[in-house]
């Protein structure tokens, strides 16, 4: 999940999307998608809280007795949640997969590691559609702005995108996500340190 080079990379776009704020280095499917669409920001909002519901109670104990019985509620209603997007993308079959990418993630925007260079020049609006985590074949379209586009040295192209304003409550649940990779992150370093 982490790639130490990733983080050294040096452009004044990574500065203003990854300076002092919480960002992680993974490897997801993503694509980027030049122009304006049509975002249902409610639907990814509604993915990102189910993936955190579900992936929390994965990690719970199960010894705190108060509330047990809301939790488990909270926890089906996410897990219908996702049964429905999954309904909903089986419907939608025709959309082929995503390329799994490296890209650096934070609040601000994301870096998108690219085979190509993309066509698109700062101020360009697009969407970032990605796959937020790896057991869920589902995807979040989030609208954001071309900040650069920069050759890496070994023959790819990094696209700095930043997010174009969205819900407070969109926000926050994408801010939980990162969170949750960030910790991921951390625990696999220090897993890969210990062995």
């Amino acid at each position: 999940m982490n790639d130490p080079r990733a983080s050294e990379v040096l452009h004044p776009a990574e500065s203003a999307l990854f300076d002092e704020t919480l960002s992680c280095d993974v490897a997801l499917p993503a694509e980027f998608r030049l122009g304006s669409a049509v975002i249902r920001p409610g639907s990814a909002e509604t993915l990102l809280r189910s993936v955190a519901l579900v992936e929390d109670s994965r990690s719970d104990d199960g010894h705190d007795e108060r509330g047990e019985s809301s939790q488990h509620l909270l926890r089906l209603e996410a897990k219908l949640d996702l049964v429905m997007v999954l309904l909903g993308r089986l419907v939608r079959q025709g959309a082929q997969d995503l390329p799994l990418r490296p890209l650096r993630w934070s609040r601000r925007g994301i870096r998108l590691e690219l085979g190509n260079r993309s066509s698109a020049v700062p101020g360009n609006l697009g969407v970032i559609r990605l796959q937020p985590c790896d057991w869920l074949p589902d995807h979040i379209d989030l609208p954001v702005s071309v900040l650069a586009e920069a050759a890496t040295g070994s023959g790819a192209y990094y696209l700095w995108l930043r997010f174009e304003p969205v819900s407070d409550a969109l926000e926050m649940a994408l801010e939980r996500h990162l969170f949750r990779l960030h910790r991921r992150q951390i625990a696999e370093s220090r897993r890969g340190r210990e062995s």
